[in-house]
């Protein structure tokens, strides 16, 4: 396996070595349009690169999140979700029936946010709102 070390004497894997496999994960991360759980990520870099371990998918993953470069959400089941960090502020719906993840924006949360902030002189760092519920299509199926 070829290894590559950034020499950037800055951000966040400064002097890490950057493996193919290390690339690969990342690559998949960035380009889903969707939440990928670790099953997931590791069956899509598998049909990429045959000899990756579903071991290198969680050791790479925990890295990632040390560094900060993605983020970990549980979203409506006891496994755990990864995204890519600082993407803009999204909040999550979560559909019982399906799982589907569907993100979306809101100005008004926004807005709280920051009235919340300066009424409590306080500096939110992170902000996770998840709402559950049935997409319409598992809505339909039910009726």
């Amino acid at each position: 396996m070829r290894m590559k070390t950034i020499r950037k004497e800055e951000g966040p894997i400064a002097g890490r070595p950057v493996t193919n496999q290390r690339s690969l994960l990342l690559d998949i991360i960035r380009q889903a349009n969707r939440h990928l759980d670790a099953d997931e990520l590791y069956r899509l870099a598998k049909k990429r690169e045959p000899r990756i371990s579903l071991a290198t998918v969680y050791r790479n993953l925990k890295l990632f999140k040390e560094l900060g470069l993605i983020a970990e959400r549980k979203l409506g089941d006891t496994h755990s979700h990864y995204e890519i960090r600082g993407a803009a502020d999204h909040h999550h719906l979560v559909c019982l029936g399906c799982g589907q993840v569907i993100e979306f924006e809101s100005p008004f949360i926004a807005k709280a946010t920051d009235k919340i902030k300066r009424e409590n002189d306080f500096d939110v760092t992170s902000i996770q709102l998840k709402m559950e519920g049935y997409c319409s299509k598992c809505k339909k199926k039910m009726k």
